[in-house]
């Protein structure tokens, strides 16, 4: 096969029920047979944890295969991680099936606002903006590194024109705080870009150096000035070159509803937790503990979010009279919504693999969650 590393079989978990069963697909001979040799870099995209409808199912794939591709090129070209990994979001933001850039929704006064950071690993160097309007790739403001394009806020105005109705015939309807909470909810299910939030994605290079990047229009029908975890330092976004006393580098992106991740600092905690030597057992422990469990999070009855995550080490073999330098590439995604879709690549292969990864049937949402994900090697020769 030619695939990045192919993707280990479907790992479900419902509420954290099946670690130790886990454990074995991460044996050695198992990780021998499932990683193979690349050359350049891997990229690692998410296109929002929420609700991904079959109907769509499609045009999901089809942006992430897209934003593969572009941060593949660039790879290619010899750009370092943080580059690529503003590319890949780029793609991400300029499709109308994102709520990012593009695609993102509108506030209650009918304007976009977008959040977007970027995260660059080896200098640590971290940039974001906040609610920012009439910029059609944020995460270029954040990344200060690309043109920046002045578009109109026009692109969700039909979806936000059918929430405003709805908003404004239940408010003459309603008069207590809990019917207005299920009203928001009910809004967000009944429109489709605002099921999905935030897109994101990680890389590492032939280097191995990593990034990570997450841009999101935000809520639907959101207070104008409202920013989410996209902006927020820890919460969005997080990428770590292997240094000191870690072994690892590790990058990771997240998307689900803002004020859970923030509360959490769900990226920074993930990162943290990928030092451990079992990526897939780290990962399940963090998503239960930190998050679905979190006591920040104890008055909330679902707890909703997604994180896509990568960790790569070096190690060095002697083949002939060479020093083959290779990179361990772990990647995972875990999400306690119904869907999440990704997408990844690495630079040999001659196209992206996508997922639409579900939560296992008659679990609940928010209370649940899945993980699943991959082994590639990336090899190189050194001097």
């Amino acid at each position: 096969s030619s695939d990045a590393g192919a993707m280990e079989s479907v790992m479900n978990c419902a509420d954290g029920q099946q670690a130790s069963s886990m454990a074995n697909l991460w044996s050695n001979k198992q990780e021998s047979s499932r990683t193979q040799k690349a050359k350049g870099g891997f990229v690692l995209v998410h296109a929002g944890a929420g609700y991904h409808s079959e109907s769509k199912a499609k045009e999901y794939k089809h942006v992430c295969k897209k934003a593969c591709q572009r941060a593949v090129d660039q790879l290619k070209a010899g750009a370092l991680a943080v580059e690529a990994v503003a590319a890949a979001l780029v793609e991400l933001e300029d499709s109308p099936f994102t709520n990012a850039g593009m695609g993102s929704n509108l506030n209650l006064s009918g304007e976009i606002e977008c959040d977007a950071s970027i995260m660059d690993g080896k200098s640590l160097h971290f940039g974001a903006v906040g609610a920012i309007s009439g910029i059609k790739n944020p995460v270029s403001v954040a990344n200060l590194s690309h043109f920046i394009t002045i578009i109109a806020g026009f692109f969700s105005l039909s979806a936000y024109k059918r929430n405003k109705r709805k908003m404004e015939l239940a408010e003459r309807m309603d008069t207590g705080h809990s019917q207005t909470k299920k009203r928001r909810q009910s809004n967000e299910n009944e429109n489709g870009s605002g099921c999905l939030d935030t897109v994101g994605a990680v890389v590492v290079d032939l280097e191995g150096n990593v990034a990570a990047a997450v841009s999101s229009g935000g809520l639907a029908m959101k207070h104008p000035g409202r920013i989410g975890q996209a902006a927020h330092y820890g919460c969005g976004c997080w990428a770590e070159n292997a240094r000191n006393v870690n072994s690892y580098s590790t990058a990771v992106s997240t998307s689900g509803c803002g004020e859970h991740l923030i509360r959490t600092m769900l990226a920074r905690e993930c990162s943290a937790a990928m030092q451990s030597e079992d990526a897939h057992q780290a990962l399940l422990e963090a998503m239960q503990n930190k998050f679905i469990s979190s006591p920040f999070l104890a008055s909330e009855d679902r707890v909703l979010g997604g994180v896509i995550v990568l960790r790569c080490c070096t190690c060095l073999e002697a083949q002939s009279s060479q020093n083959i330098q290779g990179k361990l590439v772990e990647f995972l995604w875990s999400h306690t919504t119904e869907s999440m879709c990704v997408g990844y690549m690495s630079v040999q292969d001659s196209k992206a693999k996508t997922h639409i990864s579900r939560l296992p049937s008659g679990t609940v949402p928010g209370q649940s969650l899945a993980i699943e994900g991959g082994v590639c090697r990336l090899m190189g020769v050194t001097e």
